[in-house]
């Protein structure tokens, strides 16, 4: 009875960076060599990061893509790891298809594995479905192929598929059980979202059953730009069987013993998921880790007001960088509340994080005495220095500026345009003024659990929200409830339902209506604001995008 060791190479690479991405590679073969695996499969795109969007139509990095496939085969044998079959996610180009400027000949991209073995590209697969949806539209950059790739590794017949085929009907399913292919292979490059169950599971499982083949599921791991994609690789019998699955939102090299007519008497190591809200801080955290490494920058610098948004990201922070890559400001007014500072000393006692206070009074009242203001545009002045504040410690120092602002407040223009929505990355951005709550409560028990001190003062927490630029302001001043205000806005953001169907669903029509609004004319200050970790099915600005210019409103239906 054959049997085949095969690793799965769970990998964080980097766009563009195809000679890291190559050494990554190298090293996990390594690895698995060691571990005696004969087939190693890595994530989709794995030698050029993904999504590599527009990149994905320039032929200087098409060639350079395909010449570095070509250098990695020859590089693994000179490894002595020739032996080994592996297969690679990369992007290759069909030539002479169309014209493009001046009748020159157009290469057409595709999303491909190279099957790698004794120095040289074996086979190439070119990606069967490409999706037109969520978080990357590859119908606009590539063309699917429709030709299966079969190969043989020590008396084993492996199959290849790429991440949508497997969703689709069809395809590399109906070809590993027409062949009579042993294995499945498929490389991924899936996303996180918050609140997606367990599907992953449930579809290798179904699609195992169908193709009658062991199912293998590489997924990448790590942070690009605003997606986090969260590993959680598996392998799977032909029954179902789970028989392996790698680490959530970490490297790991997964090795699992297959045999050509019955699951492993010995499988792998299955890794217990992480619950919902770890799940959802564990993708802020490495998102902002991998954010900060892979752009080169040393620190990152945020406004700390005292209150629960920007504690979170200060927590977030160290966690994903350590106390003494963290800066943070207290920037009190004169209508900052004495908590307001010490919450925030107590947050930097808490996270070992550095604090230092500079009043923005003085400079407040440097601009009334040259200008008349007052209401709301006092109050935004207000949040506009302390941006500029930031930003010219980031100048001075070089920090990146982490916006602290949250889904909610985002959503209805509760922000402060060229104030609050400074920065160069925004962590929570994705993340509902209720989650946030929900997450800071996490994470302190976790804390306490483990015997450490709480990151997050229980007094940022409990205390009403307040954007403190008036005398005994509060948040509930001018928004619902934020319990009422993200039901309201999940089903209208999230699931596009109508005024009518929230009063349905027992919201007040005026509020309705009032709320619906805010959102729709905040879309200017969206487009603005930085890219930040996506967590949800519909974030704003990759998700969610709606005309600036735009006279459509919702109206709540009146008895």
């Amino acid at each position: 009875m054959p049997t085949l060791r095969l690793a799965l190479a769970q990998m964080n690479p980097t766009v563009g960076d195809l000679a890291g991405n190559s050494e990554l590679i190298r090293a996990g073969v390594a690895e698995a060599a060691i571990a005696g695996a004969r087939l190693v499969v890595l994530p989709e795109m794995a030698l050029t990061g993904y999504p590599v969007e527009d990149l994905a139509l320039r032929p200087s990095f098409q060639e350079a893509s395909r010449a570095a496939l070509d250098s990695l085969a020859s590089s693994l044998a000179d490894d002595g790891h020739g032996g080994l079959v592996c297969l690679v996610g990369y992007l290759d180009h069909l030539d002479d298809i169309g014209s493009g400027r001046a009748g020159e000949p157009r290469r057409r991209p595709v999303n491909a594995a190279g099957v790698l073995h004794q120095g040289r590209v074996t086979a190439r697969y070119i990606k069967h479905h490409l999706p037109n949806y969520g978080v990357f539209d590859e119908a606009r950059y590539f063309v699917s192929g429709d030709e299966p790739v079969i190969v043989e590794v020590d008396g084993v017949t492996v199959s290849l598929a790429i991440c949508e085929d497997l969703w689709r009907e069809g395809g590399p399913v109906s070809w590993t059980r027409d062949a009579g292919a042993d294995v499945l292979a498929v490389l991924n490059a899936s996303p996180f979202e918050r609140d997606k169950d367990d599907v992953r599971l449930e579809l290798c499982q179904r699609r195992a059953r169908e193709a009658g083949a062991t199912l293998a599921y590489c997924n990448m791991t790590g942070g690009q730009d605003e997606l986090v994609f969260d590993g959680d690789s598996l392998v799977v019998a032909r029954d179902g069987t789970l028989l392996a699955r790698a680490a959530q939102f970490a490297t790991e090299l997964l090795v699992v013993d297959v045999t050509t007519d019955t699951p492993s008497p010995s499988p792998g190591t299955v890794t217990e998921r992480l619950d919902s809200l770890g799940e959802v801080y564990g993708a802020l955290t490495m998102a902002v880790h991998d954010y900060v490494d892979k752009n080169g920058f040393e620190s990152v610098l945020l406004g700390l007001s005292g209150g629960i948004d920007s504690a979170l990201v200060a927590a977030i922070s160290v966690d994903a960088l350590g106390p003494d890559r963290v800066f943070g400001v207290a920037m009190p007014s004169v209508y900052s509340s004495e908590h307001s500072v010490a919450d925030a000393y107590d947050l930097a006692e808490r996270t070992g994080l550095s604090i230092r206070t500079i009043s923005i009074a003085p400079m407040v009242e440097a601009y009334l005495s040259s200008m008349d203001l007052s209401g709301l545009a006092e109050e935004n002045l207000q949040a506009r220095v302390r941006g500029t504040t930031l930003m010219a410690l980031s100048n001075a120092e070089g920090h990146l500026v982490l916006a602290t602002g949250n889904k909610s407040e985002l959503a209805v223009g509760y922000s402060t345009i060229y104030g609050d929505a400074v920065g160069g990355y925004a962590p929570i951005k994705d993340v509902p003024k209720t989650l946030v709550w929900e997450l800071a409560r996490w994470r302190n028990a976790r804390a306490e659990a483990g015997g450490l001190t709480a990151p997050i003062p229980p007094n940022s927490i409990e205390k009403a929200p307040s954007a403190e630029l008036r005398p005994d302001q509060r948040d509930s001043d001018s928004l619902p409830e934020y319990e009422d205000l993200d039901l309201m806005l999940e089903r209208y953001i999230g699931g596009d339902h109508s005024a009518a169907d929230l009063v349905s669903a027992g919201f007040d029509p005026e509020t309705v209506e009032r709320i619906l609004r805010l959102t729709d004319l905040a879309e200017y200050k969206r487009r603005q604001y930085p890219p930040g970790t996506k967590i949800s099915l519909r974030a704003f600005g990759r998700d969610r995008r709606l005309p600036i210019t735009n006279r459509w409103r919702e109206a709540s239906p009146r008895d």
